[in-house]
């Protein structure tokens, strides 16, 4: 999820850890070892985008990653400290968990988390947007009056813990929605006929009340969306060829290879002019409006000195504030 949640997370998970010995240190490293495994994003600086990506909560986001680095650090914030309240040991859990619970999180989201590397299978239970205000805000509030309490209070204690009950009974309630919203986007597929291969469902932005489908059917994807609000359950699915054709002679390329394993395989091409678009479907549509044809992922094909290259796609911020603007009117129920 976003920075300022899993520093929120690891944050409480300090306190919980060894907040009755160390008091706000324990939410710092906390929060540091609740950042750590992002700092993969690095890897932009030195790797092409397709490589980064495919990078991108793998080695650092994994057990393995907790179990070598959390003693690292907990050795290193050992001796920091002249006054040693706490042991190596101590620092190490907190490190541990800090660092651990992070990927733990990430899994809920769309993009897939690499736990168990280096096998190469990621999780991802597509169950809540990788920024949702309902579950992080609360958190944060509860962490903040926790943190000027005294030290090792009950006080202290139940506010920390309350953040972590709030935060968790949110996140069961998406999956509690995303099973509903399943059954919607289902009977809405059996109702108009349509025979699918696939179905991957997910909240969109910022919110767990409107949701997305993806469908895969023999020769195009379909996307449909569904709010609580709305006054019906008759989905308007959208039709995106596959047009996997359109490759030619790169349907086998390796570069192809890896960009169908990044996106699970829901991926459409376009062609235009003597450049191709590689989409990404996971992450959906920049926006919701009918006439939206662009992707939040998509990867420019060339060819360069004989061989295929792609190179991720600009995203314009500009289009942020219209975006929000339909995002929450159709929220609303307004189809």
């Amino acid at each position: 999820m976003d920075s300022l949640t899993q520093i929120v997370l690891g944050a409480a998970v300090g306190e919980a850890v060894l907040g009755k010995k160390v008091g706000n240190k324990a939410m710092l490293w906390g929060a540091v070892a609740g950042t750590i495994p992002d700092l993969d994003v690095f890897t932009k600086l030195f790797f092409d985008s397709v490589t980064s990506n495919e990078m991108h909560r793998g080695f650092s986001h994994s057990i393995v990653f907790s179990l070598i680095f959390a003693p690292i650090f907990g050795w290193l914030i050992f001796k920091l400290y002249k006054e040693k309240k706490a042991t190596w040991l101590g620092w190490s859990k907190l490190m541990f968990w800090g660092l651990f619970t992070h990927p733990l999180l990430d899994m809920h989201t769309s993009w897939g988390t690499q736990l168990l590397w280096p096998l190469p299978y990621k999780f991802s239970y597509n169950n809540i947007f990788v920024v949702d205000p309902l579950y992080t805000l609360p958190f944060l509030f509860f962490l903040i009056f926790a943190m000027i309490q005294k030290r090792g209070t009950v006080k202290r204690e139940r506010l920390n813990k309350l953040g972590f009950y709030v935060s968790s009974a949110y996140m069961v309630l998406t999956i509690v929605f995303k099973g509903i919203t399943y059954k919607v986007f289902k009977d809405s597929l059996d109702d108009q006929k349509i025979v699918y291969l696939d179905m991957e469902t997910k909240p969109t932005p910022l919110n767990s009340i409107l949701w997305t489908a993806n469908v895969e059917t023999k020769d195009a994807f379909l996307i449909g969306y569904y709010s609580f609000f709305d006054a019906d359950q008759d989905i308007v699915w959208r039709r995106f060829e596959k047009n996997h054709q359109l490759l030619g002679k790169y349907q086998n390329d390796p570069l192809i290879a890896r960009l169908a394993k990044l996106s699970h395989n829901w991926y459409t091409i376009e062609k235009s002019g003597d450049k191709f678009l590689f989409n990404d479907l996971r992450f959906g549509l920049m926006g919701i409006s009918k006439d939206e044809q662009r992707f939040v992922f998509s990867y420019e094909l060339f060819e360069q000195e004989g061989k295929l290259q792609a190179v991720e796609t600009e995203k314009n911020t500009s289009d942020a504030k219209p975006l929000l603007t339909a995002l929450f009117k159709r929220i609303l129920g307004d189809k």
